[in-house]
């Protein structure tokens, strides 16, 4: 009787209607592909393009990896004027300063996870020249670090830290070390005297260190600073390895990662430095870049000093491949790395935790959602940045990373907006195909139908 009323009539309209429904299940089944796709990439080439061609940065190369390491985004735009010759792509060596630091930081908590060291652990275990360190303060009694009015004088007097210094702090930044860009006179001449990048290995550097006043007592208060640098030290003296052998033996050899490292080959050259700082994008003079004084890391094959919170170089293609190890929690290539408590405790709340803008874990920022509100980005987005213009971020919603390399310390007034005006034209693509297939899946019910 069924079948004597299955008609033609029918047929035509039945079937199209099941092919839709198919459809719909199968684009609720994540293991069919990515979770995102560019919807409109020319949209996001123009504005690097744009950013670029007005004079805001030498050159930018963005570039976006799935959790695979599929690329799903790439594009570079130079400003042929200033670097005529350079072809810059994803194996173009990039001085990465503070992205460092979290690579320093997954050291770090390896060395935790296999017992050789413990946060809460005093930094004189291994830093015993630090028994002797003083807190700068004012006449009032107040450290130097937490006066907010910089244009004061420099009658400070030491006194012994009120607290013991861990590693705890050395990782959150409340150490009380600084750069010679904390806008107190006395204090950043002092810092830039020592010279710390022409320390000739880790010993002579905290040798210099030693010599410098701490501008809090530790555990304190965040301030941003050479925390992380110390830290590698600390994981140095721990192993008995160099900071490079630590990279290179646990992180790069392990799990296969091309592309991170500190010493450049014979027959390397890094770009120039830039700045834009008085509105003209030009190469930057001698004393510009100002995080050590006049001086800067040293990057040749000789070079035995590593800083593990500022001397890093890397490629766009290596540093996606470290970053997605944080999307497959702690694994790369089939092969671990960190356990994924250690994951959660990198990118758990730890300070600056009332900022509206988000919280800082162990020197990976985490968005707040007044970017989504403002239209710049995402809630829950875990990034970082580098004093030259690189950042970093790992959006482990929508299971990507990404990154954007230039080389400018200062980019003309307006530059900075090239971010949040990329990023924000990038999450709207995403947020407008998302809330296709949201209503799409909602006007059909549930994927349970069949």
């Amino acid at each position: 009787m069924y079948l004597k009323v299955f008609n033609k009539r029918v047929y035509y309209t039945v079937l199209p209607v099941m092919f839709f429904y198919l459809i719909i299940y199968l684009s609720c089944d994540n293991s069919q592909g990515p979770l995102i796709k560019i919807q409109n990439k020319n949209q996001l080439d123009g504005i690097i393009n744009e950013y670029v061609d007005k004079g805001y940065f030498p050159f930018l190369f963005v570039r976006l990896e799935d959790k695979g390491g599929s690329v799903i985004y790439q594009h570079c735009r130079i400003n042929k004027k200033l670097i005529p010759y350079d072809t810059i792509n994803e194996k173009t060596w990039i001085r990465i300063w503070s992205m460092s630091k979290i690579v320093t930081i997954t050291i770090i908590m390896d060395l935790i996870e296999e017992g050789s060291l413990s946060l809460d652990e005093p930094v004189t275990k291994y830093i015993p020249e630090f028994g002797s360190l003083k807190v700068a303060i004012n006449k009032d009694g107040t450290p130097l670090g937490k006066i907010k009015n910089k244009n004061m004088d420099c009658n400070f007097t030491l006194v012994k830290p009120d607290s013991i210094m861990t590693l705890r702090h050395l990782i959150n930044h409340q150490a009380g070390f600084y750069y010679a860009t904390t806008g107190i006179r006395c204090i950043d001449s002092m810092f830039v005297s020592k010279k710390i990048s022409y320390s000739s290995d880790s010993n002579d550097l905290i040798n210099r260190f030693s010599e410098l006043p701490l501008l809090l007592h530790p555990g304190t208060e965040y301030f941003y600073g050479t925390n992380t640098t110390v830290l590698g030290v600390v994981a140095e003296r721990a192993t008995g390895l160099n900071l490079k052998r630590l990279v290179e033996t646990r992180l790069s050899d392990h799990l296969n990662i091309q592309g991170l490292k500190y010493n450049l080959s014979r027959d390397e050259v890094l770009l120039p430095y830039f700045t834009g700082i008085d509105s003209i994008l030009r190469i930057a003079e001698k004393g510009e870049l100002d995080i050590f004084g006049a001086d800067f890391p040293f990057y040749k094959l000789e070079n035995q000093l590593f800083l593990g919170g500022e001397g890093m170089i890397a490629t766009a293609d290596g540093y996606t491949d470290f970053l997605r190890l944080f999307l497959h929690s702690g694994k790369l290539n089939n092969k671990r790395f960190l356990d994924q408590g250690s994951i959660n405790e990198i990118s758990s709340p730890h300070t600056l935790v009332d900022s509206p803008w988000g919280y800082n874990g162990y020197n990976l920022w985490v968005t707040g959602d007044t970017l989504r509100k403002i239209g710049w980005g995402e809630e829950k987005l875990w990034q970082g940045g580098g004093y030259e213009g690189t950042q970093f971020w790992i959006d482990s919603k929508r299971e990507f990373v990404g990154v954007v390399m230039t080389q400018i310390h200062h980019p003309p007034d307006g530059g900075w907006d090239m971010y949040n005006d990329f990023r924000g034209a990038l999450y709207q693509q995403f947020w407008t195909e998302e809330q296709y297939r949201f209503d799409w899946i909602k006007n059909f019910k549930k994927c349970q139908l069949f």
